[in-house]
């Protein structure tokens, strides 16, 4: 059944995706509303997106529940539901720096089984399966994704962002000081979801971000957890207030870090 609703978000995700790039202008993106901050932005195409995508899966699945970015939740009776980020990036999107993505999961009882997400201007794809592993597509073929052994957490290159609002942002400004003379370097691309895949394909070593709803994390980090990445929160498992993910061999000392860091 996974796999199958593995195929669904696959072939929602890849229509969203077609759909936003060909509807999106040239030049910089109107925004049509904000959400936590005046910074945080949506788009009428965000909006378009969402229902398209929420279209398509209660045509194929009409008693699955449904949660989204752009809110309308639905509470289903399958025990199936799908959390979407119909544009991640959307800030990106609004700018046309191709860092922007289409992310589609799949929870069963609660727990996020499958995933899969693309990046809307190259078409790059990820998809993962709840205990089979997790690749990035070439066509239909899969090419299965271990994250590599970082030598320290003193050379780790480390994904991150920066929350929309303004008091949180400041804090992890405060914390930063701390932190970045600890690490390589860190980089800041804007998606979340992509850069969770990114850290699955070994383009970074850790990770750290405050402020992910669970349309943020569920399909990529599905995605890193079955690349054999730890994933964890400051006290418990990865949610909102953080979420920090490493490989196993730097794990232990990479949280600390964060958490000493006063994040």
């Amino acid at each position: 059944m996974t796999e199958q609703l593995l195929t669904l978000a696959r072939e929602v995700g890849r229509e969203a995706a077609a759909f936003v790039a060909g509807r999106r202008p040239s030049g910089r993106v109107d925004i049509a509303s904000t959400k936590s901050s005046p910074t945080d932005v949506v788009t009428e195409i965000d909006e378009a997106s969402e229902q398209l995508i929420r279209e398509r899966i209660f045509a194929a699945r009409p008693d699955d529940g449904f949660v989204g970015e752009e809110g309308n939740d639905v509470i289903g009776t399958s025990g199936v539901d799908w959390v979407v980020d119909p544009i991640d990036g959307t800030v990106n999107f609004v700018y046309g720096i191709p860092s922007y993505a289409v992310s589609i999961a799949a929870r069963q009882d609660g727990e996020v089984v499958a995933g899969h997400v693309i990046n809307i201007a190259s078409g790059a794809e990820w998809g993962s399966v709840r205990g089979a592993g997790a690749w990035c597509y070439d066509g239909d073929e899969r090419r299965m994704l271990s994250a590599p052994r970082p030598e320290s957490v003193a050379h780790a290159l480390v994904a991150t962002g920066f929350n929309y609002v303004p008091e949180i942002r400041t804090a992890q400004a405060a914390a930063m000081p701390t932190f970045l003379p600890q690490v390589r370097d860190i980089r800041r691309i804007g998606s979340a979801a992509l850069d969770l895949c990114g850290l699955a394909e070994g383009w970074y070593d850790a990770y750290l971000e405050q402020g992910l709803k669970p349309w943020d994390l569920a399909a990529g980090g599905l995605i890193a957890a079955e690349s054999g990445l730890l994933l964890s929160g400051l006290d418990g498992g990865p949610n909102e207030r953080m979420v920090m993910a490493a490989h196993p061999a730097i794990a232990e000392e990479y949280f600390a870090l964060v958490r000493a860091c006063g994040f």
